[in-house]
């Protein structure tokens, strides 16, 4: 197949230039035909020798290269049409060569060249207007001073048909490469979603489990019941970040159609329905949570729902990491035109810690781009009364 398209390009691209030379050699036969038939009793012109068919083979060959030099074709073919009619031969037989020659011009060169060949061919068609017949010659100078004329603005036209058309394909290739871009943004956009979303749910499964495996670990012989708790806690966040992820391939695979058929449970989707169900689990794992929802709580948007929800678990997250042993606090505020989320400690320790505190910080990051897609932000650092302090603002009208 690329065999054949590059064949078709090749025989597209060479058109052109095959059809000039046949253009050239078969008007060169029928001139010369012409020239030796044509009747001449009355001795208008002068009788047909060797130069008259050598002037006509250097008007007509050239045109076989017309588009490639077609200034240079045109002023060699002008000069020896000029040459030709001063000679007085039968002058009809060069004037198609001239005609060719100048319309290349009209449709490849500027206009002011363009005009400059025009009135060198309507001097030199008008000067073998005298060898015209008697009766006609009027007619013969209304006729070249109007074959000009059309021959020029059929060129022109061409000529600015052609210069639309490379506009054309140079903003088609201009659309092109941005479409490119816009994909390639949209693909990266993509990547970042599913690397917060990834980043989200394993960090915080997996320090809960890992805080639950510490503790299982420590009392597993003095204490077997709160070790059998805390592997039923690491089994329950086990499970939910199956859960979860089974939920993202579900999108990546099938669309968001399938991943929200179960949208009527609040608690089938990660959002602010399953903020109890979070708070239970970093309970679990040594750390007291007191959760508030203030305002006048309306239905958030999906989107907006897991923004939220995937801030309170990051800040939750970090709590667990860095200040195992502190009390934390999460309040939610509905008001008019936004959603206030506040989840604050009391541990000595920052929560983000040394390797997560800097500009570098994946999990803030993380926060402050879920925000700012819906036109959010984020703010972190240490809290009025000590210990760290996360605070999401999101604006979202309730009369939606």
């Amino acid at each position: 197949m690329f065999a054949q398209r590059t064949w078709g390009g090749t025989v597209r691209q060479a058109f052109p230039q095959v059809a000039d030379i046949v253009y050239a050699v078969v008007s060169l036969g029928i001139m010369g035909t012409m020239l030796r038939n044509w009747p001449n009793s009355q001795g208008y012109w002068r009788q047909t020798d060797v130069w008259a068919y050598v002037l006509i083979v250097l008007v007509y060959l050239p045109l076989a290269v017309r588009r490639r030099a077609p200034l240079t074709v045109f002023i060699g073919t002008a000069a020896c049409t000029l040459c030709y009619m001063t000679l007085a031969y039968y002058h009809v037989v060069v004037v198609c060569g001239l005609g060719l020659a100048f319309y290349t011009v009209a449709a490849q060169c500027p206009r002011r060249v363009a005009a400059k060949c025009a009135a060198g061919s309507l001097l030199v068609l008008l000067w073998g207007t005298r060898l015209a017949e008697p009766g006609i010659g009027p007619l013969s100078v209304v006729f070249v001073t109007v074959t000009v004329a059309v021959l020029w603005v059929t060129g022109d036209r061409s000529r600015r048909l052609a210069e639309r058309g490379e506009r054309l394909a140079v903003l088609s290739e201009q659309l092109r490469l941005e479409q490119e871009e816009k994909a390639q943004q949209a693909v990266m956009a993509e990547r970042m979603s599913i690397a917060r979303e990834l980043h989200d749910v394993v960090a915080h499964h997996v320090s809960a489990i890992s805080v639950q495996t510490g503790l299982a670990g420590y009392v597993f012989t003095s204490d077997p019941k709160t070790a059998r708790t805390a592997l039923e806690t690491i089994a329950g966040s086990a499970h939910e970040a199956m859960a979860e992820m089974r939920r993202m391939l579900v999108v990546l695979r099938e669309g968001t159609s399938r991943a929200q058929e179960g949208a009527g449970d609040p608690t089938a989707t990660p959002g602010l329905g399953r903020l109890d169900q979070l708070a239970r689990r970093v309970e679990a794992a040594g750390v007291s949570v007191d959760v508030r929802i203030t305002g006048a709580p309306f239905a958030l948007p999906p989107g907006v729902d897991l923004c939220v929800f995937r801030v309170i678990q990051e800040a939750l997250t970090n709590v667990m990491k860095h200040a195992p042993a502190a009390n934390a606090s999460v309040t939610v505020h509905f008001d008019e035109a936004a959603v206030r989320v506040r989840v604050a400690d009391d541990g000595q320790e920052p929560v983000l810690g040394d390797t997560t505190a800097g500009p570098t910080a994946h999990g803030l990051i993380g926060m402050r781009e879920r925000a700012g897609i819906y036109g959010g932000t984020v703010t972190a650092g240490p809290g009025p009364q000590g210990g760290f302090e996360v605070a999401l603002t999101v604006p979202v009208s309730r009369d939606r």
